[in-house]
């Protein structure tokens, strides 16, 4: 008796999706949280064309002197631009054609392959950026004068236009969307109400509103980003080794976290930002950074207490890897969901202490701030100052507390469809 022969059972085709993609997928079939996504990159892409949008250096200039471009030139220069946070983003405005140029012709010559090549790209024009923003930005090398970070003369070159059409000469230029700068003053323009000329009002100083507000979408989403940034990793690092090492180690963090803790955090804020006399905007960053780490120490401690014990861990510490690497290559990647969902809400927190600390004057008093402006409002008693700052830092706050939320959904395993 022969046994029949059963026909072979065919394999179903399985797709294999990391933690992350599969996040991504969950993530992008909440609308809500995509819409919140594309609101953050309309104001990423806000606050990097900012010069393009509103300046008072044209893009041509050509008067007897002959053909200029005093815009590209102000883009670097200290005078125009004096805070490194513009610099950083303005790097990033001249980098992106060029990049952009690359992206399209290796995208052409590679065909389905450019996929593979796609990832280093990117990190390529963030190291070129990363590196030209560190030749750029100081303004001396110890006791030497950066030659890259100059200054020049200011010239306003829309009232010069205008001064020289009024006796009948006609230079040729061509302006960005608006031809006012962020920290042009005029007394004369002094608290104007919204009009064609000056949509969103001028504050106390005669500086248009719109323009400070759009350069304000820089500082902004730097404070957020940084100040997240300098938190998450001082709380990564904390939380890896209290939780992994335990005994001494967890004691002597979790006694820390508890010090911090009793602090309110933004009177301890308040605090150190007072004691420094000539305040910037790095020194705000570095101040939210070191007062707000208790909250990611804390998750990161309790799923390395959880993921320390696990077959993959035992079987890294079993082959000899080093410590560092089991914890920051193997169990690092495992733990990191709770924290981005901090992070992103983490980001819309520290915008508002720092809009709180320009309200109440103890901000960088050299950077468009909305705080700085809301402030102002407050004491003209001016509706348009009030309602241009308060809806920017609503709207912000919310995108990013809206994506906040779908990351924390996505990456909920017990809410996946």
């Amino acid at each position: 008796m022969t046994v029949p022969e059963l026909p072979p059972v065919e394999e179903a085709a399985t797709e294999r999706i990391g933690g992350f993609a599969l996040a991504l997928r969950e993530l992008q079939k909440n609308r809500v949280a995509v819409w919140g996504m594309r609101a953050i990159a309309l104001l990423v892409g806000l606050a990097i064309t900012a010069p393009l949008l509103s300046s008072n250096q044209p893009f041509v200039y050509r008067d007897a002197h002959g053909l200029s471009s005093p815009w590209l030139r102000s883009l670097f220069d200290r005078l125009v631009y004096e805070n490194a946070v513009d610099v950083f983003f303005n790097l990033l405005l001249v980098l992106a054609a060029p990049f952009a140029f690359a992206f399209v012709v290796a995208k052409r010559r590679l065909g389905k392959r450019f996929a593979r090549f796609r990832g280093r790209l990117f990190a390529a024009f963030a190291l070129i950026h990363l590196a030209s923003f560190i030749l750029v930005a100081p303004k001396h090398w110890g006791p030497l004068d950066n030659p890259l970070s100059y200054s020049s003369g200011v010239v306003n070159y829309r009232v010069q236009t205008e001064e020289l059409a009024a006796r009948g000469e006609r230079p040729f230029a061509v302006f960005p969307l608006r031809t006012y700068a962020y920290r042009e003053t005029d007394a004369a323009r002094s608290v104007l109400a919204p009009s064609a000329e000056h949509w969103l009002g001028t504050d106390t100083e005669g500086r248009d509103v719109f323009a400070r507000m759009l350069y304000g979408t820089r500082i902004s989403l730097t404070i957020g980003v940084v100040a997240v940034g300098i938190y998450v990793a001082i709380g990564i690092v904390l939380g890896a080794l209290a939780g992994y090492f335990g005994g001494w180690v967890d004691i002597g963090v979790s006694r820390l976290i508890e010090v911090m803790i009793c602090f309110p955090t933004f009177f301890l804020i308040l605090t150190l930002a007072a004691l420094i006399q000539e305040r910037s905007i790095f020194h705000v960053m570095v101040i939210i950074g070191v007062t707000s780490w208790t909250g990611v120490a804390r998750l990161v401690r309790a799923e390395f207490l959880k993921h320390k014990n696990l077959e993959y861990t035992q079987a890294a510490r079993a082959l000899g890897i080093p410590t560092w690497r089991v914890l920051f290559v193997h169990i690092l990647p495992n733990a990191i969901a709770p924290v981005l969902v901090s992070a992103t809400f983490g980001i819309a927190a520290a915008i508002l202490v720092e809009s709180s600390l320009s309200f109440l004057g103890i901000g960088d008093l050299t950077v468009p701030s909305w705080g700085e402006t809301l402030n102002a409002g407050r004491i003209e008693g001016k509706l348009w100052l009030i309602l241009a700052p308060g809806l920017a830092i609503f709207f912000v706050v919310t995108v990013f507390n809206l994506v906040g939320e779908g990351l924390r959904d996505a990456l909920d395993p017990t809410l996946r469809t």
